[in-house]
């Protein structure tokens, strides 16, 4: 028994040691995912929006800063960039996924964009948005002065906002969304063009799509080149701006690279070298190539030197792709070589990207692994040497574009720092120089306020911008985006601490708090939304977008009034209603129809097509209306019909041309003339379209069929009329 106990004891007080590790694992490998989730929220977004085309006058304003420039194109665009499109003016951006094309007089700008959100918002004018695929997790919101409008499904919209923003029109050829704002929720859907009115009360008019204008065929051919592009074959659709590959060179199939994109080109040209460098955070120096062409070549991929010309090496297809802000390495010490020059050369196919920036283990995998074919195990190795050990010059990796010709660019520390045309200031470099000299990860120069603004800095306040009103005008949010960004200004010191090196991304959030409490809010958040169903708009509304190509927007409302005559306000069909009955082509004889009943030639007027009769007087409504069973003076209703079946949408059994009068089964006028198109009700939040007034009835030649009823089953007028009718002549 003592030995039982002992060892009972002995049991107990292993359990209590193996729980005690047990504990001790779980909280180390605990520590460890808080780590890494630490390391993670450190990564910069995936994707990145691209300034990809621009007519005529389009400005800039940099995330953070208050200085408008003229725009350029290639111009990476992330949280708080702004465009103003000015009059007669036009610019796209691509996303990728997406396309938005924004219309003249036009305030535009991300709130938020990230690997799942697409936060933007219109303060004037028009954008229309193209949605080729859609996360179910992601958010893709349009937010203007008075709603949000969340798109939920992939297709094609227009969204505007009114010059002084009291009202927004979110038209849907394709897809569906909800609007928010003021408490209400709308769902939207294709064809519906739908306008929020008021600020303080949201109201919905909703009403059909009508004819498209220029900016909307403008924008389809625009969409129509990523749909066609037979770039997509080689590269993934992902990939910003590879549609323009297809005007600007051509693919071939090579042994070693596999599918090699060509551009045409000089033949002294090199990847790199016409264009800019820009600061841009959180990635830091960012490349902004001349060529209409050149983004997706220069922010994915790799370039390799194939005979005698330089080619793209695109990533998988198949993979989703990271965006980089330059695919290069540089040459020198701290990016600083040849009497303080700055130089660099593209990366080849399979050699490892080293971000400048601070990132995690798994994000350098990704933006490795999603853009080239490289090996996993090098990828480690370069990470641990270079971020780990904080060690940026690389000494053990044999580039093979090093020695390529014409690869190596070259530019003064002033000029690279400034964001100056890298064509007009290179400096030649020998190839003597270029091969004793360390490799480094990243430049350590530290920008200048001209970096930030790109390289049209010196036209700063000498563009067009977009009225202080506009410009300061906030707008209703449904997601909450986070604090504008804080200026170069407030960030200049730390960044002339850690030359070439971002603000880490947790400093500059805590920046950006700090600068957003004192700052008035631009973005008000909208309640959470009850569901609401919108009304038919008015019926004088054609349908068709109000005139806006050169001012959109600006316009009211309201369109041009119809020209026939418009039925009185209280006649108009409530939604979700039937149409009504007394619609005048419901009475409109149809030709080559004998079994037709010719129509009356004492029908009192009231009843004729074209006067309508007022509100609140049934005595003078067609006979074609249905019965009302209360009525007095509404002659009964037939017998003979099923009281089940829905009159409006059955056609009466015409009676036969030599019908005796003496029949008792009178026949009445059809509400629907065509009996294979049934009157249906209209559908739900969609008017039916304005019909012009029918012509008049031509002359009778016999009495109608609706005099063929009994004298005591008229009312007193009509057997008054219809005597003095029957008088012989």
């Amino acid at each position: 028994m003592k030995r039982a106990l002992n060892g009972w004891a002995q049991g107990k007080k292993t359990l209590k040691l193996a729980t005690a590790f047990i504990t001790i694992l779980s909280a180390i490998a605990a520590m460890s995912q808080l780590a890494r989730a630490q390391d993670d929220n450190e990564d910069p977004p995936a994707r990145v929006a691209r300034l990809g085309y621009l007519q005529g006058s389009v400005s800039f304003e940099p995330a953070g800063e208050n200085d408008w420039v003229q725009a350029v194109p290639n111009r990476p665009m992330t949280t708080d960039d702004k465009l103003w499109a000015d009059q007669n003016s036009r610019a796209e951006v691509q996303l990728g996924s997406s396309m938005i094309e924004l219309a003249p007089n036009t305030g535009f700008s991300f709130l938020n964009l990230d690997d799942r959100t697409t936060q933007m918002e219109i303060t004037a004018g028009a954008i229309n948005v193209r949605v080729w695929s859609l996360d179910r997790d992601n958010v893709f919101e349009i937010d203007t002065p008075n709603q949000a409008f969340t798109v939920t499904e992939p297709g094609r919209y227009r969204v505007e906002a009114s010059e002084n923003g009291d009202y927004s029109v979110v038209t849907i050829w394709q897809g569906a969304g909800e609007s928010t704002g003021n408490g209400q929720t709308y769902t939207l859907h294709a064809g519906q063009r739908t306008t929020f009115s008021g600020t303080s009360s949201l109201n919905a008019e909703v009403e059909q799509i009508g004819s498209p204008d220029d900016f909307d065929r403008w924008s389809e051919s625009r969409w129509s080149r990523y749909d066609d592009s037979p770039s997509a074959r080689y590269c993934s659709r992902d990939v910003v701006g590879f549609d323009d590959l297809d005007e600007y060179g051509s693919w071939r199939d090579d042994p070693q690279y596999g599918h090699v994109w060509f551009p045409r080109v000089n033949a002294d040209w090199a990847p790199y070298h016409e264009g800019h460098w820009a600061w841009i955070d959180p990635w830091g120096w960012t490349w902004v190539d001349a060529d209409p062409w050149g983004y997706a070549p220069f922010h994915y991929g790799r370039w390799a030197f194939v005979g005698n010309s330089w080619g793209w090496v695109p990533g998988p297809v198949n993979v989703y792709p990271v965006y980089a802000p330059a695919l290069v390495v540089f040459v020198g010490g701290g990016g600083l070589a040849f009497g303080g020059n700055v130089a660099w050369f593209p990366l080849g196919p399979r050699e490892v990207y080293v971000p400048s920036y601070r990132v995690s283990q798994a994000y350098v995998n990704r933006v490795n692994i999603t853009n080239t074919t490289v090996n996993q195990t090098t990828i480690t190795n370069v990470y641990n040497t270079t971020i780990i050990r904080n060690n940026t010059n690389i000494t053990n990796v044999t580039y093979v574009n090093r020695n390529a010709r014409g690869a190596v660019t070259a530019v003064p520390q002033r000029a690279f720092a400034s964001a100056q045309p890298v064509q007009r200031s290179a400096v030649a470099v020998n190839s003597r120089q270029i091969a004793s000299a360390p490799i480094s990860t990243r430049a350590a120069v530290p920008p200048a306020q001209q970096a930030v603004l790109g390289i049209h800095a010196n036209t700063a306040n000498h563009v067009a911008a977009p009225p202080r009103a506009i410009a300061t005008r906030a707008v209703v949010a449904k997601a909450a985006p986070p604090p504008r960004p804080p200026a170069f200004a407030a960030r200049q010191q730390a960044l002339a601490q850690h030359p070439g090196q971002p603000v880490p991304r947790q400093q500059l959030r805590q920046m950006a708090s700090s600068a957003a409490a004192t700052a008035a809010p631009l973005v008000k958040r909208a309640p959470p939304g009850r569901p609401a169903t919108p009304t038919p708009a008015p019926a004088n509304r054609s349908g068709n977008p109000p005139a806006r190509n050169e001012r959109p927007g600006a316009n009211p409302p309201t369109v041009r009034p119809q020209p026939t005559p418009q039925p009185a306000p209280n006649n108009r069909p409530e939604p979700n209603q039937p149409a009504p009955n007394n619609r005048p082509e419901m009475n409109r004889p149809q030709p080559n129809r004998p079994e037709q009943p010719p129509a009356r030639t004492d029908r009192p007027p009231s009843a004729q097509p074209n006067n309508r009769p007022e509100p609140n007087q049934p005595n003078n409504r067609p006979e074609t209306n249905r019965p009302q069973p209360n009525r007095p003076e509404q002659p009964p209703a037939r017998p003979e019909r099923p009281s089940s079946v829905p009159q409006n949408n059955v056609p009466e059994r015409q009676p036969a041309p030599n019908a005796r009068p003496e029949n008792n089964r009178a026949p009445q006028p059809p509400r629907n003339q065509n009996p294979s198109r049934p009157e249906t009700p209209s559908p739900d939040n969609r008017p039916q379209p304005e019909r012009p007034q029918s012509r008049p009835a031509p002359p009778p030649q016999h009495p109608s069929a609706n005099d063929q009823r009994r004298p005591d089953q008229r009312k007193p007028d009509q057997r008054k009329n219809n005597e003095e009718n029957q008088k012989p002549q």
